[in-house]
């Protein structure tokens, strides 16, 4: 475990799990990295009420004409706003944004932000009972109108939306959206929800992944308040934002991927970008008091059994504006051959627990995928199989999603029979929370 954290600032902790031992002319290595970070959030180090870094957040509410079907739906969704706006710290930068067709600034107006503090908070409420459906739905026209606002206060370190749709975004191509997200991706993170059951989870999952945040689904919109009072107390207890995972391999091994393991599965391998030689950063978002898994795979070179290497060096690091960049925290990944088959042949828990996981999720979206086509069988015995997974890893919560979609005869040989009326609430639930992981059971 390493921590290079200043003492005046959050700690970061890292620590690495994995099986170094190697059986002869073996070549991948894999480890799970936990990443602690303590003392610069809601429960740390700084005393409630002591002042966070600069921060900004723009509430982007769909005011589409879907939202008045049923009529709470858009009172409840002003409702959650108020709430989401009352967690607000006093100083932090805000704006309200109403997305249709296109994106109109609800509070303050006139493309800036405004400071929070008892006044402009009962304004931006003010403002947010005026609020009526109508017009399309345009999601990559919200998202420009986000980074513009951001834009006009460049001094926040933290910058977050929040971004609330009842339906797919049918007035725009989805290329105007892809560019929006490849613009805003980088300079601020989003969480998405989905209000009902009439959007898309793959969509909305698109949107939240470019955007480093979190999606889920909000089934009634009498739900949506306290869904986003949560959320915005997370947002006020981040602290430090761009941090970015960086792995340094040696010459002739290279990195086949890095995936955030939990508390959610999201594929960073993509998004690498070059931080010298032999060495890449894969972003992470803002970060809050909270820990985080990795899941790193490196190729190395084989070699003779008793031949050690470094296989990887992971690092915290914060990247600054001049090209340098802070170490917040750093571990080692190790290779070590050997002809010992009962050390070689050991997976690591924390490594076997995540691919796990990772079955778990692809077999739910494959089975959903396959009652969808109408295709009952093969929806059964994927679901199954996720049936099984969720009870050898103890997970829960969606064992508990997954028994709203199918009869569970046996969870530990995953035995099911698929129900003939499954709502698309319930359906919906299981698919947009099937990334969600829990840790290994100590």
């Amino acid at each position: 475990m390493a921590s290079l954290s200043k003492p005046d600032a959050p700690r970061f902790d890292v620590d690495v799990f994995q099986n170094e031992y190697l059986a002869q002319g073996a070549q991948e290595v894999n480890a799970i990295v936990t990443v602690t970070a303590t003392g610069g959030g809601t429960s740390g180090g700084r005393p409630i009420g002591a002042p966070g870094p600069d921060a900004a957040v723009v509430l982007v509410i769909d005011c589409s004409g879907s939202m008045e079907h049923p009529g709470s739906k858009m009172r409840h969704a002003r409702e959650a706003t108020a709430a989401a706006i009352d967690e607000l710290r006093d100083g932090v930068a805000f704006a309200v944004v109403a997305g249709t067709h296109e994106a109109v600034d609800v509070y303050p107006g006139g493309g800036r932000l405004e400071t929070a503090d008892r006044d402009t908070r009962e304004r931006a409420k003010d403002a947010l009972r005026r609020l009526t459906p109508s017009g399309g739905t345009a999601i990559g026209t919200w998202i420009a109108r986000a980074q513009q606002l951001f834009a006009s206060r460049p001094g926040a370190s933290i910058r977050h939306a929040v971004l609330l749709t009842d339906g797919r975004n049918e007035h725009e191509k989805p290329a105007d959206l892809q560019r929006a997200l490849d613009a805003a991706a980088g300079y601020f993170t989003a969480d998405c929800r989905g209000v009902g059951t009439d959007w898309e989870v793959a969509e909305l999952r698109r949107i939240a992944s470019a955007l480093l945040g979190t999606v889920d689904i909000v089934a009634e919109s009498a739900g949506l308040a306290d869904d986003f009072r949560a959320v915005m107390s997370a947002t006020m207890g981040k602290q430090v934002a761009d941090v970015a995972l960086r792995v340094w391999t040696p010459a002739n091994a290279r990195v086949r991927f890095v995936k955030q393991a939990a508390p959610a599965f999201e594929d960073l391998t993509d998004r690498r970008t070059p931080a010298g030689t032999r060495a890449a950063d894969y972003p992470t978002g803002s970060w809050g008091d909270e820990s985080r898994d990795y899941h790193v795979c490196v190729e190395v070179p084989a070699a003779a059994v008793g031949s050690e290497m470094l296989a990887a060096r992971i690092s915290l690091v914060l990247p600054h504006p001049d090209g340098t960049a802070e170490v917040l925290g750093q571990g080692l990944v190790r290779a070590v051959w050997t002809d010992d088959l009962a050390s070689s042949t050991r997976i690591n828990p924390q490594v076997a627990h995540y691919t796990g996981q990772a079955e778990l999720a692809d077999s739910i979206r494959v089975g959903l995928e396959a009652h969808r086509a109408g295709d009952l069988a093969r929806a059964g015995a994927e679901l199954g199989t996720a049936v099984r997974l969720a009870y050898a890893s103890g997970n829960e919560g969606t064992l508990k999603l997954l028994r709203k979609v199918v009869d569970v005869v046996d969870e530990r040989e995953g035995t099911v029979r698929f129900r003939k009326n499954v709502s698309e609430a319930d359906s919906m639930t299981l698919e947009t929370r099937s990334t969600k992981t829990v840790r290994v059971k100590k």
